[in-house]
């Protein structure tokens, strides 16, 4: 298990960068604790397997270093960190057995034999194939072959951190939860340093103690779901955790009250008069519909039952607002406003979130 500190590190893919937008990984400085569970996520090319693959050692960083327990480990090869990774897509010995894909890592390094028979038994359980151990790898199906991947990757007790890179892309919906359960109980069981990458919320929200938020190559967020659902730091977190994301709306901001396209609506807390690109954000679950003159007005488009809510899709002067009602909720023509609870409102000055006053 190791403390894993990113000092000043980026990364360009271009070999004489000259600006920001040349980065594909921008500036990061953070310590990632011993033992705990994060997940980087964030949408496709914003920096997360580039990210993961500097960790392991697969890919050099333009400039930085990344340590382990505090020792430089910028230029040691993937051997050397004592890691294991878990790739997209199956990577298996096809001529092997299971059961010696299994026990390659730990044979390889040398494990006692009693030992390696125990351990491959417990990682077979933990991933369902238990039936399947003396079968050749070559002719099973790829999500048999991505469990395979998983179970090597955590049959090693002995490992500084274990990396996974979007590991069950292929893997069936019912397998994934089932898996992702198990990644978990194993974190809690040995208590290894595990990065899991994914553009799944989901998957990230389910397994981590630690969410790292990516957004352009750099890090917008870091911290428990909690923290990211309640207090988004940047718009796109807010826009990407949740479903349906957050409401974003352009407006000016003088102490507690805000003017969204003419209309004025409290914020319950000061923030100044921050200029430039000021917006309010406030999640579904803070908005409601109402009747009279307070809130917007709004044209209600459509209103989705998807079981345990509702969801309203409602027309803001051509952007659309989405408001969590209550199963049993009734929605009549004449709700042709929305509220916004002054308790979820956040106001964001380029993106970023304002801070209130006094807090």
């Amino acid at each position: 298990m190791a403390k894993i500190t990113l000092d000043n590190l980026a990364h360009s893919y271009l070999p004489n960068p000259t600006k920001e937008d040349d980065f594909a990984l921008k500036e990061l400085n953070h310590d990632w604790v011993d033992g705990e569970a994060y997940a980087l996520l964030g949408s496709s090319g914003c920096g997360k397997s580039t990210l993961l693959n500097i960790i392991s050692g697969l890919l050099h960083p333009s400039q930085g270093r990344i340590l382990f327990n505090d020792r430089d480990v910028t230029h040691a090869p993937t051997t050397q960190r004592n890691i294991a990774q878990v790739f997209q897509f199956p990577v298996v010995y096809d001529t092997m057995t299971v059961r010696d894909n299994l026990a390659f890592p730990m044979r390889n390094r040398g494990a006692d034999a009693q030992y390696i028979k125990d351990r491959v038994q417990q990682i077979a359980a933990m991933i369902g194939m238990e039936a399947m151990l003396d079968k050749k790898a070559r002719g099973l199906t790829a999500d048999a072959k991505q469990k395979i991947s998983l179970g090597r990757g955590m049959v090693r007790e002995d490992v500084n951190a274990l990396l996974f890179d979007e590991p069950l892309t292929v893997i069936d919906p019912h397998m994934k939860w089932e898996l992702r359960t198990q990644l978990k109980s194993l974190h809690h069981e040995f208590g290894h340093t595990m990065i899991y990458v994914t553009h799944d919320q989901t998957e990230a929200l389910t397994f981590a103690d630690k969410v790292v938020v990516m957004y352009d190559g750099r890090v917008v967020q870091m911290g428990t779901p909690q923290e990211l659902f309640e207090t988004p730091q940047h718009t796109f977190v807010g826009y990407f955790i949740g479903s349906p994301g957050m409401n974003v709306l352009d407006a000016h901001v003088s102490g507690s009250t805000a003017v969204i396209a003419g209309h004025e609506i409290a914020l319950g807390k000061g923030y100044g008069t921050p200029s430039g690109k000021v917006e309010v954000g406030v999640r579904p679950e803070f908005a409601s519909l109402a009747t009279g003159d307070t809130g917007l007005p709004v044209t209600i488009k459509r209103v989705e039952d998807v079981g345990r809510h509702k969801i309203v899709r409602a027309d803001f002067h051509g952007s659309e607002i989405n408001v969590i009602a209550a199963e049993g909720a009734s929605i009549s023509p004449d709700m042709n406003r929305i509220v916004f609870d002054p308790a979820g409102i956040n106001i964001y000055n380029d993106s970023w979130r304002v801070a209130p006053e006094g807090v």
